[in-house]
């Protein structure tokens, strides 16, 4: 199981990243928990300065973009 995780503070930007999240993983048949981020301390111990980002298992893939469903199924593969 994938732990998927959104870093940012709740804008709308962010909320997008979640949902193409779940849709990359219910389309690829992945199982992931997907969750939201929103703790600052969190985000910067990612090392992460700009939102939103994406980590995969704890690794961060993606930073200050919303990522396309099509790019996070190859993130998940």
């Amino acid at each position: 199981m994938k732990l998927v995780q959104v870093l940012g503070a709740g804008c709308a930007k962010c909320a997008l990243v979640k949902e193409n999240a779940e849709t990359a993983a219910r389309e690829l048949g992945v199982e992931a928990v997907i969750e939201k981020v929103e703790d600052i301390n969190v985000i910067t111990g990612f090392g992460v300065m700009m939102t939103p980002a994406l980590a995969i298992d704890g690794e961060v893939q993606v930073v200050g973009k919303v990522p396309t469903v099509a790019e996070i199924k190859q993130l998940l593969q």
